[in-house]
């Protein structure tokens, strides 16, 4: 959201009650993470991992994930079937919620005691690449001529290929109609519609509804809004030598825009909007039908499609030109499939993160759950199985193809905290603590210390 919808919480973290658990907030910060690993190299190569093969030849493989209950079921429902093709493969589950899930992890990878396969995001996969904690997994058997080259691309780096997609998101604005109808605004045409636009509708939305109905729900520290906005003018979150790619006055008028929305009650007030930022999912300003607008993850609309009991639309971001070209969106990886670089039985290990990634029983159990599923043959064969939302979803990625920008750079080190950084300067600008010039700057002197450890 170059500029509205609150902190929306990692893609597809099972965060939301359709998951079976209310929205799981980022309470931890990189630093346990980097710290916890570094020490990885330093222990002895032996042990970590599945115990030894059995008298009878069978192994264990273990296998954590983040989520709520519903992705666990789905999740354990999937290894049941690629157990009855493997009885000699046996998975042992682990999994929690993602609060917990990192500094877990962190501690077990340390401590030698990694898991062998284990659900990675892309915030964490070059912390955990860069140290050798992950197996470069292009050495097994594994198909990947059904992804999309830039979302294969994302779990790549000088490692080697250390995270096979398990699903795709890209960035939405999401729309309610309903709240456009009660103000008597048309809905805006996403092929053409610019910042102006956006500014100049959501203002008008807040005019004509009741008190405490905004046009759009204001960005803060989004990754997708920022990204989005570095790009749009020529810059990146990321530069390809693992430092910042923006400027603190690129992120300043960052700030200076949401400034501006605010003035023009194009989006909540400071208070309501801090305020906001600590609701779950099916209370958000979206969902509750208090904002017309609001920036999202694609493969939340579900799950907001049932807290707000109708039918929400997928637009495209706006764009300074009005061009949907320019938007420079891209597809993300919800997450990946990765592998401990100490486990003992890495060709189990593959044929595992294969079945997942490319057989279609697998995908007609786990469906849309981790995002819009990248194999495109195992998509369109689960098509008839998944709900309309999720077939929204499918359609909007699909339409976006054509238009999408050049893949991101995979997150660096450290590049955890950013969200967290970029939060708190977005409040001190908000409440006038702080002007959007020196917030930027303070931001980019603590977002350059935080990837340069």
């Amino acid at each position: 959201m170059p500029l509205f919808s609150r902190p929306v919480p990692h893609a597809n973290s099972g965060r939301t009650s359709p998951a079976g658990a209310v929205f799981l907030r980022r309470t931890r910060t990189s630093g346990f993470v980097a710290a916890a690993i570094a020490g990885v190299l330093t222990l002895s190569a032996c042990g970590g991992g599945a115990p030894a093969e059995s008298a009878d030849g069978s192994v264990e493989l273990r296998f954590s994930w983040w989520g709520g209950d519903k992705r666990a079921q789905l999740t354990q429902d999937a290894i049941a079937a690629f157990e009855a093709e493997n009885p000699k493969i046996k998975i042992k589950p682990e999994y929690g919620d993602w609060g917990g899930y990192w500094d877990k992890l962190a501690t077990q990878v340390a401590a030698n005691d990694a898991p062998d396969i284990i659900q990675m995001d892309e915030k964490y996969i070059t912390e955990y690449s860069s140290r050798g904690a992950l197996l470069d997994l292009s050495k097994y058997e594994i198909d990947t001529s059904k992804f999309d080259e830039a979302v294969l691309k994302a779990g790549q780096s000088e490692d080697g290929l250390t995270g096979i997609a398990a699903g795709i998101n890209a960035g939405t604005i999401l729309a309610n109609p309903a709240v456009f109808e009660a103000a008597g605004v048309p809905m805006p045409d996403d092929k053409t519609w610019t910042w102006d636009d956006f500014e100049r509708i959501s203002a008008e939305v807040t005019q004509k509804s009741p008190a405490g109905t905004y046009g759009a729900a204001a960005y803060t520290s989004d990754e997708i809004a920022l990204g989005v906005w570095l790009r749009q003018n020529g810059k990146s979150l990321y530069t390809s030598d693992g430092e910042l790619g923006f400027e603190p006055g690129d992120i300043a008028k960052y700030w200076e825009f949401l400034k501006q929305l605010s003035e023009k009650k194009a989006v909540p007030t400071a208070s309501e909007i801090v305020e906001e930022e600590a609701t779950p999912l099916d209370q958000s300003g979206l969902a509750k039908g208090k904002n017309g607008l609001g920036v999202w993850w694609s493969n939340q609309l579900p799950a907001l499609e049932k807290a707000v009991g109708g039918e929400l639309e997928v637009l495209r971001f706006p764009s300074k030109t009005g061009a949907a070209s320019d938007a420079k969106l891209w597809y993300k990886a919800s997450q990946f499939w990765s592998a401990s670089s100490r486990t003992k039985h890495p060709e189990e290990v593959a044929k595992f993160i294969n079945f997942l990634a490319n057989d279609v029983k697998a995908g007609e159990i786990l469906l849309a759950d981790r995002g819009v599923h990248p194999n495109s043959e195992v998509r369109e064969a689960i098509s008839s199985k998944l709900t309309p939302a999720d077939n929204k979803v499918i359609k909007f990625i699909d339409q976006i193809k054509p238009e999408l920008g050049e893949a991101p750079v995979p997150p660096p080190r450290g590049a955890g905290s950013i969200q967290e950084i970029a939060k708190r300067y977005s409040s001190e600008v908000l409440f006038n603590r702080l002007t959007p010039e020196e917030a930027g700057q303070k931001a980019v002197n603590e977002m350059s210390a935080a990837i340069s450890k």
